[in-house]
């Protein structure tokens, strides 16, 4: 690995020799194989199914989420002239009364 000069700072060539002991460790050619031929790999064995039907779960949070914002806008208009009618007394009448226990008996039923 080469080293620093200490004196220096600059870096150390290698100075490693080469040896070559006769003929008996240089090699003859090498022949030339043809280009590697890729084969087909096998379809991976998996313990599930790749049906290709996708699925999607759908948290009751989200659901919540998606509901709320399928709801209709807030008419305030509406809401203050209700809230009038609370705080004066004349909004709770019996008609009024009859149709809310009529609608939650049916969504109760």
């Amino acid at each position: 690995m080469p080293r620093r000069d200490s004196r220096t700072g600059n870096w150390q060539r290698e100075t490693t020799a080469m040896y070559i002991y006769g003929t008996s460790q240089v090699h003859a050619a090498q022949p030339l194989n043809a280009p590697h031929r890729l084969t087909p790999a096998a379809p991976p064995s998996h313990s599930y199914s790749t049906s290709g039907v996708d699925e999607l779960d759908i948290s009751p949070e989200a659901d919540f989420v998606a509901q709320a914002r399928e709801l209709p806008e807030i008419r305030e208009d509406r809401v203050a002239e209700i809230r009038a009618q609370i705080e004066a007394g004349t909004y709770e009448t019996a008609g009024k009364l009859d149709a809310a226990l009529s609608r939650l008996l049916d969504e109760i039923a």
